[in-house]
């Protein structure tokens, strides 16, 4: 049936700040449906709180709102806007539940807003337990014994009946949040009271367990007219109880046997028509590897984490499709390349995805995969078999393995590592390919990880041959052999004995290089070309190499903490402008969740890992004019000099500028030149030289390793003890990685991007950080445009950047953080050549769009010619606030208190004409819970006391409760404040513990001494209980004082008839 004419406005609900368990896979899928509903000619409307995104780029959608995605919110932009219709499954879990509420309370019957795509009953029936467990035994589908709990008794009761072990799940979440395995009534006890506190039904499912059997999926779509297919099927390798986002996944299934394949392809088929699902689809199975006996786990009625990977395994574009099934066409209709989108893809390769932990950043955080989903990006590859496709996901992770080679296991014995490997972890993939390195038989690897054999004798099939390619140094068939095989230059050279730069002469000399083959939806059974390309050592080559001018972009590779989908919105920006100046715009990148490998995005799509040698091989068949690695944050940055060594022309900032920018003698002499002040500081390469510098320089110390992102091991540290203690387990200190160590000035951190062309600097706007130095600016609120500093700040500010930006040779986008101390002295913390994770959030701002200028900069057009002759672009007349969100609750062990180190998974955004309602709304956009009554616990350090007492008072006279542990409360209490004393955990008490439990307590304020070890360890489960109660914590003074200036506005005041 042809398009509906009688809807002219259609709203979008994007996903919010970007935490575990939603990630850029919504921003993809959110840019695609608006651009689909765009084409067809309808006016677009897009609400989401994330700056950091394509999709909220104001040419993404007709117009766009950066509001809190709450009820009242949408509400009053549904009532302010009144469109014809609203499209939830984009959304992930946030929009839809946002929706079902719109829905529940009347807004858009009252505003005769109707829904596209899939309607609420269908959602409701594949959301709600009971429900779906119903619609499946009607159908005649075996769906898991089960029960409801509301309470933690019946939750208990319910898991005698069923038998252990459990799972628990709590309804309405996302990612999996606080459920888990119980074995025990006791461990069933602990996971169900985290599991009720954070379902919003307060329901939790009771669940027999299947551990140990295969976790398959599907990716269906469906039309109005019930035509249904199915997009792609994809097998976990681990096996049921690793979240399927942390799991391995290959595409297609590997291990199916083809009865096996058609049964749950029916199965899924047969579910999606009776739901009445109108778009895609995504449908979890577990099958029991000993028989045809299978389970349905559950179906999510939207566009999920597994659509990305499915729409960019396939090259079928799940999310566009499904917006435009939403408006009435049928899939006969829909064309993609150049067959309609009824066609079911055939894939003649395989595609493997691994996810990316943040286990790297948080080494006291537990590595244990569960149900509860921990990871924050994932990479894909594309190979012809299972074992070039894995190694080239494991090279693309950036975790410092090239291979399935990891040299922690070297020092453990079989037994040990034949425990370790009967849980799931980021690493068991390393351990087991270990174990077949010693000899052990893969069927008692198979017992304790339930890995099917299939999988375990491919790793074998790795491993064997690298004792072929060790004995046979230097041979130029057993290199092929290897290559074919999807070894890395790197892994090779390392058992040759050669560099990867000689490992690439090596292939040159012998012409072994690899050919392009493209991914598109019909294994080329009918002519087409989708110019999107995976490598793998063959003979006949697919990409066909144009004769216009081409420039490469290179990507930032999966998402992780301190590297996020802001750099993807700079490279797209990049892309989109470099075709407009009429280039041939060719990007590489491996994260399958952003829009920058979406293949309409740029001319090329190259599916690779971001190494020296993946790159070079592109590079050496398309001879570009210019590589780009400005844009694609310290991942594209730390490929610029191997590359220039091997000669690729790298246009922008070069590698001379990169190295005055992070080297640190370098960066240091440029400064001395300037007369710009720094924080004192020095390198130092042994753990006593970093004692001595740090007596030199005067305690407390910011102790960090050179070259870094996210602030990685980064901690202050104010006595001998804990340096010592530091430099022997946080880092590595040796020659080539030196350790540094400068001084901590307290004071006002601001932070600046700019733009250089060599000649003339150009600055949007300054951001001042509510929070003091101390705390990543990752994770601090930062203010566009300054609130508190005087204008003489700012001027130096600006004159610094103009001077470092044209001395250091910045051609492009580059960064600077600044202190401010309290005589208005302005100190540089560091200079970033490349553009920065604020570059979107100033971006959308100040109204400049950053990356566009940046980019034409690159291409050589100068500031001047683009018509900018301002030095400072005049700061807008309203505020913009960005706020950090955070996924603490996600990991058990990674501690809330906010440090040097990068903690945040995402930000949001808040804007209005006065300062206090902008933060307002920024707190509510990260997912903050603003309550303007209630208790507020306190335990804080002695020199903050002071600074403690005048907050307790402001929230005393607000109408709060105060509760604070002995110190603080005896402080608080002689200077006039009621406070409730609660004892310490080293008092013997278990008092705060119990009362953050019971759910009373709104607010924690905890800070601590960086002295004393024994209030660290009381603060740190302290926040750990706030954390998994879902009580909102400050370790910072300073965002109290903004949150109060909140609840002061947002609280009518009480008073007597006759008062003053």
């Amino acid at each position: 049936m042809p398009k509906r004419l009688d809807i002219k406005k259609v709203m979008v609900i994007g996903s919010g700040p970007i935490v575990i368990g939603q990630a850029a896979e919504f921003d993809y899928a959110g840019t695609q449906a608006c651009l689909a509903l765009r084409e067809e000619g309808y006016e677009v409307i897009l609400v989401n709180s994330n700056p950091a995104t394509i999709m909220t780029d104001t040419n993404i959608a007709d117009k766009v709102y950066m509001e809190p995605l709450t009820l009242e919110y949408v509400a009053k932009i549904i009532r302010y806007e009144r469109p014809d219709a609203i499209v939830p499954g984009l959304g992930g879990q946030t929009g839809l539940n946002l929706a079902v509420q719109l829905a529940k309370k009347g807004i858009l019957k009252e505003c005769q807003v109707e829904i596209l795509g899939t309607s609420f009953e269908s959602i409701e029936r594949a959301e709600d337990r009971e429900l779906f467990k119903e619609l499946c035994e009607s159908l005649g589908e075996p769906v898991l014994p089960s029960e409801i709990a509301c309470s933690i008794e019946e939750g208990l009761a319910a898991a005698d009946r069923i038998g252990y072990p459990v799972i628990l799940r709590p309804a309405f979440t996302l990612g999996g949040t606080g459920g888990g395995f119980a074995d025990n009534a006791e461990q069933c006890a602990e996971i169900m009271r985290n599991a009720l506190s954070l379902s919003p039904a307060h329901q939790v499912l009771v669940e027999k367990s299947i551990k140990g059997y295969k976790e398959i999926e599907y990716e269906v779509i469906r039309d109005s007219n019930d035509t249904a297919i199915a997009v792609c099927n994809m097998e976990n390798i681990d096996p049921v109880g690793v979240h399927t986002g942390d799991s391995i996944v290959v595409a297609p299934s590997q291990t199916l046997t083809n009865k096996e394949y058609q049964l749950l392809r029916d199965s899924a088929l047969k579910i999606i028509r009776e739901l009445k699902i109108e778009g895609g689809c995504n449908v979890q199975f577990a099958l029991n590897p000993l028989s045809f006996e299978y389970y349905l786990i559950e179906v999510n009625p939207r566009v999920s984490r597994s659509s990305a990977l499915a729409s960019k395994a396939s090259g079928y574009p799940i999310a566009r499709v499904s917006a435009k099934i939403a408006v009435g066409l049928t899939l006969d209709e829909i064309h993609i390349a150049t067959t309609p989108a009824s066609f079911e893809p055939t894939l003649d390769y395989v595609v493997t995805k691994i996810a990316r932990f943040p286990f790297d950043k948080f080494a006291d955080a537990s590595n244990r995969l569960g149900t509860q989903m921990k990871a924050t990006g994932e990479v894909m590859s594309v190979g012809r078999t299972l074992e070039e496709s894995l190694l080239k996901a494991v090279r693309s992770l950036e975790t410092g393995v090239c291979h399935i080679y990891h040299k922690r296991f070297d020092s453990m014995s079989n037994e040990e590592m034949m425990e370790y490997i009967k849980e799931g972890t980021d690493d068991r993939l390393y351990a087991i390919a270990q174990l077949i390195r010693n000899g052990v038989d893969l069927t008692l690897i198979y017992t304790n990880t339930k890995i099917d054999l299939f999988f375990l004798e491919k790793f074998r099939n790795i491993v064997e041959f690298e004792k072929t390619v060790r004995e046979h140094p230097l041979d130029e068939e057993v290199l092929r052999d290897a290559k074919r095989m999807g070894f890395s230059d790197k892994y090779i050279g390392q058992l040759w004995g050669l560099s990867e730069h000689e490992m690439y002469r090596l292939r040159e000399k012998w012409n072994i290089f690899p050919v392009y083959k493209m991914i598109d939806t019909c294994a080329s059974e009918f002519d087409s070309y989708v110019p999107y390309f995976y490598s793998t050592y063959e003979q006949e080559n697919e990409s066909v190499v144009s004769d216009r001018e081409k420039i490469v972009v290179l990507g930032s590779g999966p998402i992780r903490i301190g590297q996020g989908v802001e750099f993807d919105y700079s490279t797209v920006h990049a892309i989109w402008t470099i075709r407009q100046a009429g280039y041939e715009a060719i990007i590489i990148n491996n994260n399958p969740e952003t829009v920058s490998t979406d293949y309409t995005t740029s001319d090329k799509l190259y599916f690779e890992p971001l190494t020296v040698e993946d790159v070079m091989n592109v590079i050496r068949l398309e001879k570009p004019k210019g590589v780009v690695v400005s844009l694609g944050g310290q991942t594209a940055i730390n490929l610029a000099e191997p590359l220039a060594e091997l000669d690729v022309p790298i246009i922008g900032t070069d590698v001379v500028a990169i190295r005055n920018a992070e080297d640190r003698g370098c960066f240091e002499r440029i400064m001395e030149e300037l007369g710009i002040p720094q924080p004192q500081a020095e390198a130092v390469t042994t753990v006593e030289d970093g004692v001595k510098a740090a007596a030199r320089i005067g305690y407390p110390v910011l102790v960090r390793p050179s070259y870094v992102l996210g602030g990685r091991a980064m901690q202050i540290v104010s006595n001998e003890e804990t340096l010592r203690h530091y430099m022997h387990t946080a880092v590595e200190v040796n020659e080539n990685s030196p350790v540094l160590v400068d001084k901590y000035i307290m004071g006002k951190e601001l932070e600046v991007d700019a733009i250089c062309d060599g000649r003339q600097v150009f600055i949007p706007g300054i951001m001042e950080h509510v929070e003091k130095t101390g705390i990543h600016s990752g994770d601090s609120i930062s203010v566009y445009p300054t609130f508190s500093v005087s204008q003489a700040v700012r001027d130096k500010i600006i004159d610094y950047t103009v001077k470092l930006g044209l001395k250091i040779g910045v051609i492009g986008l580059y960064n600077i953080q600044f202190i401010c101390d309290n005589n208005d002295e302005v100190y540089v913390i560091e200079v970033n050549p490349r553009s920065s994770r604020t570059v979107p959030f100033l971006s959308k701002s100040t109204g400049v769009s950053m990356a566009d200028i940046a980019t034409r900069v690159i291409l050589g057009h100068s500031l001047a010619e683009q018509g900018i002759h301002e030095v400072y672009h005049p700061d807008r007349k309203r505020w913009f606030v960005k706020a950090p969100a955070f996924s603490f609750s996600k990991i058990r062990g990674m501690d809330s208190y906010l440090s040097p180190e990068m903690k945040s998974t995402g930000e949001a955004i808040g804007y209005d004409n006065s300062l206090t309602r902008a933060l307002y709304k920024a707190l509510q956009s990260s997912g903050m819970q603003v309550s303007n009554y209630g208790t507020v616990f306190m335990t804080v350090a002695d020199k903050d006391k002071p600074e403690a007492l005048k907050i307790a008072r402001r929230f005393y006279n607000l109408g709060f409760n105060i509760e604070a542990t002995s110190g603080t409360a005896d402080y608080l209490r002689k200077h006039g404040i009621r406070t409730r004393l609660r004892r310490k955990l080293s008092e013997g008490s278990n008092d705060i513990i119990e009362t953050l439990r019971q759910g009373h307590v709104n607010y924690v304020i905890n800070t601590i001494d960086l002295d004393q070890h024994s209030t660290r360890l009381d603060g740190y489960e302290i926040r750990r209980t706030a954390v998994e109660n879902n009580i909102t914590i400050f370790t910072a003074l300073e965002t109290v004082r903004v949150l109060l200036d909140v609840l002061e506005e947002i609280t009518l005041g009480i008073s007597t008839i006759d008062a003053e």
